[in-house]
């Protein structure tokens, strides 16, 4: 029972989770992309520095300003450096006046740094060509907002009334929902004689298929071959083991009939794809379900 009821109630609460993520979603989208973007320029910088295989540390933050560091060292000319960083915010969606200075990890003293708004106006880059050498670096990105910019870029939750209500009636839907096919599983486990088939239910004494209000007349072998099947569910049924147990010894007739009785099983159970009668070529047949 727990997997069906799971089977049905699961995108209930996706759909939960997904108004409650909601209300933050708008206010954490300039932080997601900004993380984004200063992870890619910290690729970028390795890639400069024939570096392909270290990585980029986690972006640290404290309100608007952000460091990237990296696992190992590097060497970098401040021309490149500038032209990664334009070309990357350039492309986000993201505030493109800032402040960069790159510092040493041991020490923190600032071995260089520039602001984008002065270099917007110039397209002198002081130091632009001098390699700066090998050594541990981090990048601290200070961007220019104003302060409604900087509110925009809190990660604070924020669920609107409307994001409430929406979620109580979700809780309402799933709830109900829940109750309800607990409640027809329940009634349906009382009787003995019904076996839970995916979306169906197996009524092996009056031999017949039942889903959605309707019924499927089996054959007295067709529902001896579908409870053999269901009795060693997930497990290969040999073809010998399968004649024996349905049709007794009656010749090789009986054994070319076997796969017509297969198909006119899958024939009625193909309204849920989730149960399925596969063929172990050589070997004989296997009912899948969940179970």
């Amino acid at each position: 029972m727990r997997h069906k009821l799971h089977k049905f109630t699961f995108p209930i609460f996706i759909c939960l989770l997904l108004l409650i993520s909601n209300g933050n979603a708008q206010d954490s989208y300039e932080e997601k992309s900004i993380d984004v973007a200063l992870r890619m320029i910290g690729h970028q910088l390795l890639l400069s520095s024939n570096d392909s295989t270290s990585r980029v540390l986690p972006i640290s933050r404290e309100n608007n300003t952000y460091r990237i560091q990296f696992e190992s060292e590097f060497e970098f000319k401040p021309v490149e450096l500038v032209a990664i960083i334009d070309s990357v915010i350039t492309e986000a969606d993201i505030p493109s006046e800032y402040i960069v200075e790159v510092g040493e990890c041991e020490t923190g003293e600032v071995v260089y740094s520039f602001k984008m708004d002065d270099l917007e106006q110039s397209d002198i880059i002081p130091c632009g060509v001098r390699m700066q050498p090998k050594a541990c670096y981090s990048l601290v990105f200070t961007f220019m907002t104003n302060d409604s910019d900087i509110a925009s870029l809190s990660v604070t939750p924020v669920i609107s009334p409307m994001n409430y209500g929406l979620i109580a009636g979700a809780l309402l839907l799933g709830a109900g929902l829940f109750f309800f096919l607990w409640k027809r599983r329940k009634s349906a486990n009382k009787n003995p004689n019904l076996i839970a088939l995916g979306e169906y239910h197996f009524d092996k004494r009056n031999t017949e298929l039942l889903i959605n209000h309707q019924k499927i007349e089996l054959t007295s072998k067709e529902a001896d071959l579908l409870l053999l099947l269901y009795n060693m569910v997930n497990t290969t049924v040999e073809r010998e083991v399968i004649l024996n147990k349905v049709w007794g010894d009656q010749g090789d007739y009986v054994g070319r009939t076997l796969d017509v009785f297969i198909s006119k099983l899958r024939k009625k159970l193909e309204a849920d794809s989730s149960v399925k009668i596969a063929n172990i070529r050589g070997v004989g047949y296997k009912l899948v379900m969940e179970v």
